[in-house]
């Protein structure tokens, strides 16, 4: 599937499978054409070229109102001067549906979403995550086959975010219907998901699991884009089973590599850094608690590397170290085109 605006090309070559029941994300920064191929899904756009099926129907030419889909909005569009119950409603009455059969419906629906103590309400009168819930509640009463979130929760703060989040899961699970999600979000990705499309610049990077997508991204993009903190991602030289960075020398005998090349880009996770009493000496930089443990800031050769330890381990600026690092862990991406370079097992 392919998109383009004049010579500007939102999508390219976009093949993505969805299997009925899953729940997908489309995940990547602004502009990398996740919001553009969720509404050539819905038939808010036309694609330049390319196929869109849902089930066995192929929907190209299909208006948006027939092809048994229901969008959820960033912004809610919730209908001010209707109640919750009538914006519920407001589908069922658009497709002409006989009032005796809208009525428990609506009921239903706003059992499923813990809004029976709101249906005589504005939204005006409702906070941010009801809002939201009326929003689902709109799509779920048209009963449709796929499901369409675009950044449903960014409107909402931290908290009110993760109870949603919670919320969404356990709705997917109860009503098994095929979602796919947009958000910019990893952490909601992560979460939610049974696989995630990770795009960047118009392009599809890696469609996997969130565990295979953390554990072995695709390239250097998706390592990079992957984990909070994000993946350390340092340039140099592969040199006779060694990772070579100026001064900084790494060997690197437990990965089985692919055709290294020369120019490489060395990937470690924060948490694959151990402090203990043998290593390279290295010095903290900074420390910054947050609880239940600490991100480091190191350096080491003239190289920062961000880590992740426990909060029992206490450190200080400035505090001589000897680091470690799980090497079996360790990612190897080639210094072109950022493709992995770690043999698969």
């Amino acid at each position: 599937m392919r998109k383009a605006f004049g010579a500007a090309v939102a999508v390219e070559n976009l093949d993505l499978r969805i299997e009925s029941g899953e729940f997908v994300s489309l995940l990547g920064p602004s502009g990398c054409g996740k919001t553009t191929s969720l509404r050539m899904l819905a038939g808010l756009e036309v694609p330049t070229s390319g196929t869109i099926r849902i089930g066995d129907r192929v929907v190209n030419d299909i208006a948006p109102g027939k092809r048994d889909i229901a969008m959820v909005f960033q912004s809610y569009a919730l209908y001010p001067h209707m109640t919750v119950a009538q914006n519920i409603e407001y589908p069922l009455k658009k497709r002409r549906i006989p009032n005796p059969e809208r009525g428990p419906k609506v009921a239903a629906v706003a059992k499923l979403l813990h809004l029976e103590d709101y249906l005589a309400r504005k939204p005006r009168q409702l906070s941010g995550g009801q809002q939201q819930r009326v929003a689902l509640g709109r799509a779920l009463v048209r009963d449709p086959a796929v499901f369409l979130l675009d950044e449903p929760l960014s409107n909402l703060d931290a908290k009110l975010r993760a109870h949603m989040r919670a919320e969404l899961i356990e709705l997917h699970q109860r009503i098994g219907r095929t979602m796919v999600y947009v958000t910019h979000d990893q952490l909601e990705a992560m979460t939610m998901s049974d696989r995630i499309a990770v795009l960047a610049n118009g392009r599809l990077q890696q469609l996997d699991t969130p565990a295979m997508i953390y554990r072995r991204p695709a390239n250097r993009f998706v390592a990079g884009f992957i984990g909070t903190p994000s993946m350390n991602l340092i340039k140099g030289h592969f040199e006779l089973g060694r990772f070579v960075a100026g001064d900084w020398q790494l060997p690197l005998d437990g990965l089985d590599l692919d055709e290294p090349t020369s120019e490489v880009t060395l990937g470690i996770r924060p948490e694959d850094i151990l402090i203990g009493a043998a290593g390279q000496p290295a010095r903290v930089k900074l420390v910054e608690p947050t609880g239940h443990e600490a991100i480091i800031q190191f350096e080491i050769a003239g190289h920062d590397l961000t880590g992740r330890v426990g909060a029992e381990i206490t450190l200080r600026a400035g505090e001589p170290v000897a680091l470690s690092f799980r090497t079996t862990n360790l990612h190897l991406f080639a210094g072109d085109d950022g493709r992995r370079l770690n043999k698969e097992v």
